[in-house]
């Protein structure tokens, strides 16, 4: 929005929720001619100096997955020190493509984006059409050599040196036999996708709007987590664009809830199409869950800047006959721990967190020194293949069935209007 635009000055980024990201430089290599030294990464606890000493004119917020509350803090504390504070509409930064656009987005992370994408994914090759799926970015890495990444195979996730989270968003595509694009610059990660497709499908993160400005989109609502639909930003934004809202897991929710989600949703948005969905589990080895004591290991963000109080571990312990579900708080070590200690509400589930290599070997050593006689591991990767264990691993997967025929026939009249 601002990189060639000399009327504005950016003076430098805050960082927060993500570690290991403040104190780097985004590089001069993708912040433009008027940004010849790159622009400096802060941690965000240091708002209130930065803005007074650098006579900082506006914030703009950038990132997602806030409560209201959180999101007027950070107004607040901008306010207070002398800089306006913006909200800048999605359709500022979207970048528009020349094939087709599908987005898929949620109101919350953890709603089930990914498995939604893999739905449609899939639809899309059994009806002749070739998707090029693009990632919502997770810049982890040395950005510089983020710039564009194609991820062909599972070879790839290795090239790239991914983190534990991008495996978990990537790996799963790539099983199925699609490529998926991801990286930092993303005019240039679209124009290598438009290459590659007859229809680009945006497999959004956290609960961002979509970076490609879509010619349908499709928004994902969660009734486990009733309520959050009305009280988070942007989600409530990216509900209000969307054409078709899926609410998920209408299996493992209450009727009560799942009524709440679909009142608050058509509230604010009555041309959506409203579709109701199961997520489905799959078990590969239940023996190996009924009459155990379990390791549960659960997608790390959905259950920790996610807020989810559960996951498909724990649904497929209680449903397959786990005696006893292990406290992993008690085992945690190194960084783990502190990832406990930033989510007291954390206690049974271990989240996979893995941002740094640190951060996956502490992980593989909570594992390892776990009391337990199998893991459930319910995060979107084998973590087989990114640690090494001392116990048998039980995997959970987790795949999208939308009820009756809706989402298919909006899917029809998409292809029908824009692949003429």
């Amino acid at each position: 929005m601002f990189r060639s635009d000399p009327s504005y000055n950016v003076v430098g980024f805050t960082a927060a929720q993500i570690p290991f990201i403040s104190g780097r430089m985004y590089p001069k290599e993708l912040s433009g001619s008027l940004y010849p030294k790159g622009i400096r990464i802060y941690d965000e606890s240091e708002l209130p100096r930065l803005v007074k000493s650098m006579n900082v004119g506006v914030c703009v917020m950038s990132y997602s997955d806030l409560r209201y509350v959180d999101v007027m803090e950070k107004a607040s504390i901008a306010n207070a020190n002398g800089s306006d504070f913006w909200l800048v509409a999605p359709e500022r930064t979207m970048i528009k493509s020349s094939k087709p656009v599908i987005s898929v987005c949620g109101v919350r992370t953890g709603v089930g984006k990914s498995q939604t994408s893999r739905y449609i994914s899939l639809w899309l090759r059994e009806h002749g059409v070739k998707a090029a799926i693009i990632r919502h970015p997770m810049p982890y890495g040395i950005l510089k050599e983020q710039s564009v990444e194609v991820f062909k195979d599972l070879k790839d996730l290795d090239r790239y040196k991914t983190t534990v989270e991008e495996r978990e968003d990537y790996e799963p595509h790539i099983v199925n036999g699609f490529w998926v694009y991801a990286g930092v610059d993303y005019g240039e990660v679209l124009r290598r996708a438009e290459k590659d497709a007859d229809v680009i499908l945006w497999d959004g993160g956290n609960n961002d709007a979509s970076f490609v400005k879509p010619d349908m989109s499709i928004v994902v609502a969660d009734p486990l987590r009733a309520g959050d639909e009305l009280n988070y930003y942007p989600g409530e934004t990216v509900a209000r664009l969307a054409d078709v809202i899926i609410i998920n897991k209408a299996n493992s929710a209450q009727r009560s809830d799942i009524d709440r989600v679909a009142r608050n949703l058509e509230g604010i948005n009555k041309s959506a199409r409203i579709v109701m969905a199961d997520s489905i589990i799959r078990v590969d080895n239940a023996g190996n869950i009924k009459g155990k004591r379990v390791l549960v290991v659960e997608d790390g963000p959905t259950i920790t800047h996610g807020g989810m109080k559960f996951g498909a571990g724990t649904v497929a312990a209680k449903e397959y006959g786990a005696k006893e579900i292990v406290n992993a708080k008690k085992y945690a070590v190194g960084s783990i721990k502190d990832t406990f200690m930033k989510y007291p509400r954390l206690s049974d589930e271990l989240p996979a967190v893995g941002y740094s290599p640190k951060q996956i070997r502490d992980l593989q050593d909570t594992i390892n020194s776990a009391d337990c006689d199998s893991v459930i591991s319910a995060t979107p990767i084998d973590l087989r293949k990114v640690i090494v264990v001392n116990k048998l691993i039980v995997r959970v997967t987790y795949e999208l069935k939308p009820r009756g025929k809706t989402l298919d026939a909006a899917l029809e009249r998409f292809l029908k209007k824009e692949l003429k």
